[in-house]
């Protein structure tokens, strides 16, 4: 008999919400005076470091300001500041999320984020959520193994009980190697049929 699904978990940046990716790009790009191709280069030289929280923001800019010559940005956090200027939710996904606890099962968040980024979101209280895991925290990002297992954890699940809804391939192939279930995020019908094909009626 196939594992019954009591969790779901849902991607941040993607799925929850747009891909931010571009939008902090540009803006960031934009406030050190540099052309964006320049800024995505140095970007991901350290953006991983940045991500996993094995540096914090003001190392962050010091490297990438040092690599591209640049006075440090002025502000107490660029990231912050980016992030917020380009956040846009999709309230259906959240919704989603809402609908999924109120039937019984647990949701969970899990997501590869800054530690600004994730401070933005705790700020925003959304209650939805039985546990989250971020990568800046957790000191792994997905597609590792660890990340998942963790996120399980959190959530008093084995990783078979538990579905992540990402937009990236690699990452719900991540998902699936650790043992989840996995679907790639298109749209919100997709996502509720995909859903209710695992025994996850919404």
């Amino acid at each position: 008999m196939e594992t019954r699904i009591e969790a779901v978990l849902f991607d941040w940046g993607g799925v929850l919400i747009e891909n931010p990716a571009s939008g902090l790009m540009a803006y960031c790009a934009k406030a050190l005076g540099v052309a964006v191709t320049d800024y995505v280069r140095v970007h991901n030289a350290h953006g991983e470091a940045f991500q996993k929280g094995g540096i914090a923001e003001e190392v962050f800019w010091q490297r990438v300001c040092g690599d591209l010559n640049r006075p440090l940005p002025g502000r107490a956090s660029l990231w912050g500041e980016a992030f917020r200027a380009v956040y846009r939710p999709r309230e259906e996904v959240f919704a989603l999320a809402r609908r999924l606890r109120e039937k019984g099962r647990k949701t969970g968040l899990l997501s590869n984020t800054e530690a600004p980024a994730m401070e933005f979101f705790l700020e925003l209280g959304y209650g939805v959520f039985d546990a989250l895991t971020f990568s800046c925290a957790t000191g792994v990002a997905k597609p590792q193994r660890e990340i998942y297992e963790v996120a399980a954890q959190k959530l008093g699940t084995a990783p078979a009980q538990c579905v992540l809804i990402d937009d990236r391939l690699d990452f719900v192939e991540g998902a699936r190697n650790a043992g989840m279930k996995g679907i790639v995020y298109e749209s919100l019908e997709q996502i509720e049929t995909e859903l209710a094909g695992q025994g996850v009626p919404v």
